[in-house]
């Protein structure tokens, strides 16, 4: 049996993003080298402009309107002249529309910033830019590729997971981006992927539940369980409980359940073969040993009833892109993990106690490999 759905659309869209990919490289080679070797050496200039925009929150204070630079100004408790300057720098990237000189309108790329609406990245684009993640790229990157320390634990005297749980602020930012991640990969983890197969999904590290509810909300006969950590468990229950738009959602949350949990130490063990343990952007984050540690664990726990392990992430291509290296290299900076290669996953399997079934190809970056425990492992 064959876990993908959708192989043709799902071939189709990997051709594509080769070919886009492709394609962006042409104005890169087309550039002198010197002046492309300056615009790389400025491109946070780029980036800190859309996180003042993003933080001064512009893109739902514009919503469907046109304001003048005065009229966004006193909206946003802002310098006039300056605030324009950096609306014209962002028009430049883009990002927002100026009709007429001096009035700035939301257009499709700032749309995607506004808080108000679904498939918001301004979560993302806010813990990207925050003190925390910013200071190691800019005061400790050159030391930690000297010494293999994360840059985020040479400036901050901590790992990323342990400064979260002694941060709450900025524990809840992390999760707030993370919960956005879903509108970069869509949802095509839900469709192109044979969940039919199932009756429950154990979501191993799945935050407030967000790709747990996307499946939940397209198989009618499947219940979710979301293991993290007691925090993340408190805030995700606060959170549906408190969220004006649960009560469209109820048919699904009353499928959804949480509990806290390790995926190192404590998650609960399968009931049924058709148990499917879902790991999405998890084990990127750890190194290999300590990946292996996780995967062992949710494997004895998957092999008392003959359970299914999927994990969704990124696989690599031996010579990576420039979105596939980024991702690689903010592993680098906050953690030990690191976005792996085919090979990589396989040997990380191999030395896990699972078997390798299958690739399932997605509509996204992330692609779901299918795993089952080995007896005896």
């Amino acid at each position: 049996m064959t876990y993908q759905r959708r192989r043709l659309a799902a071939r189709v869209f990997e051709r594509v993003a080769r070919f886009v990919t492709r394609l962006q490289a042409w104005p890169q080679r087309l550039t002198p080298p010197a002046f492309r070797l300056l615009q790389i050496g400025s491109a946070f200039w780029q980036s800190r402009a859309l996180h003042v925009a993003a933080k001064m929150d512009i893109a739902t204070i514009l919503g469907q309107r046109t304001l003048s630079a005065q009229e966004l100004a006193k909206a946003v408790n802002g310098h006039p002249d300056s605030l324009c300057r950096l609306m014209r720098m962002l028009v430049a990237m883009g990002v927002f529309d100026e009709p007429t000189p001096r009035a700035f309108r939301n257009n499709t790329l700032s749309a995607a910033l506004r808080s108000d609406q679904p498939g918001s990245v301004r979560a993302m684009v806010l813990m990207h830019n925050s003190p925390e993640m910013s200071e190691p790229w800019f005061t400790q990157l050159e030391e930690g590729i000297r010494s293999g320390t994360p840059p985020f634990q040479l400036a901050h005297g901590q790992t990323l997971f342990d400064y979260m749980d002694t941060h709450a602020d900025f524990d809840a930012q992390f999760g707030a981006a993370m919960d956005s991640v879903d509108t970069l990969s869509g949802d095509s983890f839900a469709t192109e992927f044979n969940w039919s197969a199932f009756d429950r999904v154990i979501d191993v590290g799945g935050s407030k539940g967000a790709k747990s509810l996307a499946i939940l909300k397209r198989h009618k006969h499947l219940t979710a369980l979301v293991v993290d950590r007691p925090q993340i468990v408190e805030q995700a229950e606060r959170y549906w409980r408190e969220h004006a738009g649960a009560a469209a959602l109820r048919p699904a949350l009353s499928r959804l359940s949480f509990v806290a949990g390790d995926v190192f130490t404590n998650i609960p063990a399968a009931e049924s073969s058709r148990d499917v343990y879902l790991l999405s952007a998890v084990l990127h984050c750890f190194d290999d040993a300590t990946a292996q540690r996780a995967l062992q664990n949710v494997a004895r726990q998957a092999g008392f009833a003959g359970a299914t392990i999927a994990v969704l992430e990124l696989v690599m291509p031996d010579r990576a892109d420039i979105a596939s290296a980024s991702f690689d290299m903010q592993m680098l900076m906050g953690t030990r993990g690191r976005e792996r290669t085919r090979d990589e996953w396989d040997a990380l399997f191999a030395r896990s106690g699972v078997e390798y079934e299958e690739t399932v190809d997605l509509m996204s970056f992330g692609k779901i490999m299918v795993l089952r425990p080995v007896a005896g492992s």
